[in-house]
């Protein structure tokens, strides 16, 4: 059966009639289809574009796909219908087309340093050879991207410090573009952002230590940015749990974090692709990318943009057509505006993912 929609049909807002066949969108009206939904305004499926299935809240990898698919239904169930895994411990390609999960651009598991990342999450290598050879194998392990882990505490600084040397980095950011993957890095320090940025990786995961001449330079490259503000907010308890054993360490943090809306907005303002992402999994709990959407709107960004960056634009990013002819029947209704009162992303009217009503 053929699903019909009629409302504003964003990111153009003319009102206009679509029609579902089985998951993909028609402007070509179909006879007897089933009429859903009619009027509102009609937003291409949002996406959470770094989170992670494979870890559970509290920074445990999970055990099961059934945990993972729990998660899944959780972003689902709040509007996000494409997801990009940015590292997980736990496989699950078994979910990449299973009715009822959004749609899945994943990485393999985090690649990085020794005693530098989260306990039992990472691969964790060291020297050039090997970490070549840990992102080429991660790289087959994902669908099309890859998690580098480019800076962490440093027990010997006491502060934040870069994984590796500048060489081992960039030739793994190589190592996953031989492999026809893209490379996404953590990253919060000075330092490390910069060693990544200028090593070809793909897009920079929070990027609390950019530079405007950094920033100018990802607008350069067209380097993205999800900075997962929601997480950034985090840092307090980071500096608090680290006072006392690594005081420069918990300043940093507190200074990255004070400095970070300002430093978003002037990377949107340079022009650096943002896309929206929550780092869900570890100290975030799934389903909150309307947060995520309306902490990037304090930070300055217009809320039609902030749309963008959750919704058409990180979905042709990540190779998930939107509203168009022959996308993908992924959508989301909303009563009002999204565009006029952000806060609207909260409470979807209506989902329906892969051509089938969620909601």
């Amino acid at each position: 059966m053929a699903l019909h929609v009629r409302g504003a049909i964003l990111p153009d807002g003319e009102v206009r009639d679509l029609w579902l066949v089985g998951d993909r969108v028609t402007y070509e009206p179909v006879r007897d289809a089933e009429t859903i939904s009619d009027g509102g305004f009609v937003v291409p499926g949002l996406v959470d574009a770094h989170c992670h299935l494979g870890i559970a809240y509290g920074a445990k990898p999970i055990t099961s796909l059934d945990q993972a698919r729990e998660l899944a239904r959780t972003d689902r169930d709040a509007g996000v219908l494409a997801l990009r895994d940015a590292g997980s411990p736990y496989p699950y390609p078994e979910l990449e087309d299973e009715d009822g999960i959004p749609r899945l651009a994943r990485a393999g598991r985090h690649v990085a340093a020794p005693r530098r990342y989260l306990r039992d999450v990472g691969i964790e290598v060291d020297g050039v050879d090997d970490v070549r050879a840990a992102v080429t194998e991660q790289a087959k392990a994902g669908n099309g991207w890859v998690k580098l882990v480019g800076d962490w505490i440093s027990r010997d600084t006491g502060d934040l410090a870069p994984s590796w040397d500048a060489a081992t980095m960039a030739a793994a950011v190589e190592a996953a573009h031989a492999e026809g993957a893209r490379a996404a890095v953590h990253t919060f320090s000075e330092e490390g952002v910069e060693i990544m940025v200028r090593a070809g990786v793909d897009s920079v995961e929070h990027g609390t230590g950019l530079s405007l001449d950094l920033i100018d330079e990802m607008a350069r490259r067209g380097t993205a940015l999800v900075p997962t503000m929601i997480n950034i907010r985090t840092f307090g308890g980071i500096a608090e749990r680290a006072r006392g054993k690594f005081d420069t360490y918990a300043d940093h943090m507190l200074t990255l974090r004070d400095r970070f809306p300002s430093v978003v907005r002037a990377a949107w303002e340079a022009g650096v692709p943002i896309y929206v992402g929550t780092d869900a999994g570890g100290g975030i709990h799934h389903g909150l990318v309307a947060e995520e959407m309306l902490i990037l709107a304090d930070a300055g960004l217009p809320a039609g943009d902030v749309l963008a960056a959750g919704s058409w634009r990180a979905r042709e990013w990540l190779g998930f057509p939107g509203l168009v002819e022959g996308g993908l029947a992924d959508l989301v209704v909303y009563e009002a505006d999204p565009r006029r009162d952000l806060r609207v992303v909260r409470a979807p009217s209506r989902i329906v993912l892969r051509g089938r009503v969620i909601r």
